[in-house]
């Protein structure tokens, strides 16, 4: 992913953040738009992120930030490379305009997610919530073989919806899945309940 250089913001107390998320190498895009706020921490982004997109958080995560690592280090993890504590990181200590990150979701899957701040705004005071302010595309399903498993879905549905190999995946996934179905309202009242129960805030 190429490095964007970020813009340095003035200091203030509190900043909201306007996320351009998208799953990268599908077609039709499968994309949100999520406020999130600089008192969160990383930690809370991967919550966020889980509910806004619709996926389950059944597997591993990690972001990447600047060519930084950051997830929840694991002394069982083989690989020669430092993660840095999600839980200790604030958003307002890491996010700046125009920086763009990814976020693997599923080391199996690998399901990356392509983060861009669109835009900042000073908060007066922070509420602890986030919203998704647009999106389109289903979330796929989990464990479906990543992104060149679900993009021959896609293409097969497309070429040939009553293909023996589509009506096998719906069968697996369920019988109503929609790839062109995102319910905005839905996503935020998930949001909403994490909030109000303080999943959100919670350390």
């Amino acid at each position: 992913m190429p490095t964007v250089k970020a813009t340095k913001l003035p200091k203030t107390k509190h900043r909201a953040y306007r996320l351009e998320v998208e799953l990268i190498f599908i077609e039709p895009r499968i994309w949100r738009t999520v406020w999130v706020e600089s008192n969160m921490t990383l930690h809370m982004l991967h919550h966020i992120l889980q509910a806004a997109m619709g996926w389950t958080d059944a597997h591993l995560h990690e972001f990447t930030i600047n060519g930084k690592h950051y997830g929840l280090p694991d002394p069982e993890d083989m690989r020669d490379v430092p993660v840095i504590d999600e839980r200790k990181q604030k958003l307002g200590d890491l996010l700046e305009p125009h920086l763009e990150f990814s976020y693997i979701y599923d080391f199996g899957d690998d399901w990356v997610h392509k983060v861009l701040v669109k835009e900042t705004e000073a908060l007066d005071q922070p509420n602890g919530s986030a919203f998704v302010e647009a999106g389109a595309g289903a979330c796929p399903p989990e464990d479906c073989g990543g992104m060149p498993g679900y993009q021959q879905f896609l293409d097969k549905l497309r070429q040939h919806p009553k293909s023996k190999e589509v009506k096998e995946f719906l069968r697996w996934a369920r019988e109503d899945f929609n790839p062109d179905l995102f319910d905005r309202h839905a996503a935020n009242a998930a949001l909403l309940r994490m909030a109000w129960n303080g999943w959100v805030l919670a350390k």
